[in-house]
């Protein structure tokens, strides 16, 4: 488990830091609601916060833009103090929680206008600028009850950037959008940090985290479990091999009898194998026909003519010797580290199972989330 414990920088801003939470605890009432949650969020960077239901998640936020006072711990953005100076800090935080709260009956650009009046020192120029960021130029104009979800979403956004924050805080930004929103969601807060923008972002999609966010913090029992770089959490985590074999019950014999491997069920065998297979020219799992390479598909009549050729003869091959032509042949998963998957292979063919395939399935964050929350489900 990656280390949660952080140090307040005496020079937040050198260091890179725009959000930095030390100790952050809440009471209400007699009871402990957060226990000295910490971490920081760093220029440029999309920052992830996850959590069950009753983690804790939102009270968090909450005390972020001071909706509600900690009881105790600290809370610094771009370098000033929330505690002694709330003005200041919330001048460099631009904040949606869930939908936006926009006026239907008027045009994207009169939202921005009658939300520029409230802050100083934002006029015409900067709200061109913010219409251009959310790439809104064609349809500032007309009324915001002809928008998509989508599009309410990029105003919103729109207006949380007028006074020129230094962090975004987004609520389930992707709430409600279809799998084209969501995509194109992921890609603009992409920009957005490009810029230098730090964007904080709380979320229960957890696929969606893992592909947009740098790093990421975990959060139950109003404790802060793990925080760190995607890519560093996931390795803490085996990743899980497919064996697709012709004695699937015996394999789980072989595999079951070795130290350090976890037998998992056929229905996990699910995952990222890190590959895009219609850009690898790779079949599924235990498919023993190739796909057609890029080349092939976007390619001339007679080189997809001859593709067919020379692949018809070796699905033939493939399927009479291949799982598809075993009735007993099916899939065994395990979770092991690399090292002992030789041996496992060697077991495996010593005890007479004949292997079709062995895929590995990289780890996914939802598989992390759900061990280090215990099962809880995600809110």
């Amino acid at each position: 488990m990656a280390d949660n414990t952080k140090e307040m920088p005496d020079n937040q801003e050198n260091a890179g830091i725009v959000l930095a939470v030390q100790n952050l605890k809440k009471k209400i009432g007699k009871q402990w609601i957060i226990h000295g949650v910490s971490f920081d969020i760093r220029e440029g960077e999309v920052f992830g916060f996850l959590g069950p239901n009753g983690s804790g998640k939102t009270t968090t936020i909450r005390m972020l833009v001071d909706l509600i006072r900690p009881t105790e711990g600290e809370i610094r953005v771009g370098g000033i103090s929330m505690k002694s100076d709330p003005t200041r800090a919330l001048q460099n935080i631009g904040c949606i929680v869930e939908n936006p709260e926009l006026y239907s009956y008027m045009s994207g650009w009169d939202n921005l206008e009658h939300f520029a009046r409230m802050l100083p020192a934002v006029g015409q120029d900067r709200i061109k600028e913010v219409v251009q960021l959310v790439s809104m130029e064609k349809r500032i104009h007309d009324k915001v009850k002809t928008y998509s979800l989508g599009m309410r979403q990029r105003l919103g956004i729109a207006q949380a950037l007028l006074g020129r924050p230094k962090l975004l805080i987004l609520d389930e930004p992707t709430n409600g959008l279809d799998p084209q929103g969501i995509k194109e969601m992921r890609g603009f807060i992409r920009q957005l940090a490009a810029t230098g923008l730090s964007v904080f972002v709380s979320s229960h999609l957890l696929n969606e985290i893992q592909l947009m966010c740098d790093r990421v913090a975990i959060i139950t029992k109003g404790k802060v479990i793990a925080v760190g770089h995607v890519s560093e959490l996931l390795n803490q985590t085996e990743r899980k091999l497919v064996w697709t074999v012709d004695q699937p019950a015996k394999a789980r014999e072989v595999l079951g009898r070795m130290d350090n491997v976890e037998l998992l069920d056929e229905e996990e065998a699910g995952g990222n194998s890190g590959e895009d297979e219609s850009e690898t020219g790779r079949a599924a799992p235990g498919n023993a026909v190739l796909a057609a390479p890029r080349e092939v598909r976007e390619g001339k009549p007679a080189i997809k003519q001859s593709w067919e050729q020379i692949t018809s003869k070796d699905k033939k091959e493939q399927t009479a010797s291949g799982p598809a032509a075993n009735p007993e042949a099916g899939v065994v998963v395990a979770r092991m580290a690399d090292c002992l998957v030789p041996e496992a292979n060697r077991q495996l063919m010593n005890a007479g199972i004949g292997i079709f395939s062995v895929v590995p399935k990289n780890p996914m964050l939802e598989e992390l989330f759900l061990r280090l929350t215990e099962g809880e489900s995600i809110g």
